[in-house]
């Protein structure tokens, strides 16, 4: 059976944060999209519209030194435009690592993402590791 088409543009679009290709991810997200990234640490909050979500990822590497790897593992449809991602992200950022389970609520219309809701594992963890 074939993959969900909402569920394999989900795929791409961790393919191409995985390859640092914006163009491509630029190409799945409507121009004005939210991420919400949960916690209470600089890189937290709500980033509204497609170059902010860009360069809140262009961060992430940053201040991680290019070390931040997110694999994903799981893939869930809803058929009605929600997709929940699980992954594991890890990263190492001025001396300290993190090696944690998260995922990503996402909302799709039509054939972009307009919504991200992310969510952690242990949001002290992710805390501490962001501040």
């Amino acid at each position: 059976m074939a993959e969900h088409p909402h569920a394999a543009l989900v795929r791409r679009g961790y393919e191409a944060f995985s390859r640092g290709d914006m163009d491509t991810l630029r190409s799945l997200t409507a121009g004005d999209a939210t991420h919400h990234v949960p916690g209470s640490h600089p890189l937290s909050g709500d980033f509204k519209g497609l170059d902010s979500i860009i360069e809140m990822y262009g961060r992430l590497g940053a201040e991680t030194n290019g070390t931040m790897r997110v694999q994903l593992r799981y893939l869930l449809v809803d058929g009605r435009g929600h997709v929940v991602s699980v992954h594991r992200f890890t990263a190492e950022r001025q001396g300290r690592s993190i090696d944690e389970t998260g995922g990503i609520v996402f909302r799709i219309v039509g054939d972009k993402i307009t919504d991200l809701d992310e969510c952690v594992e242990d949001i002290d963890k992710s805390n501490e590791f962001w501040a």
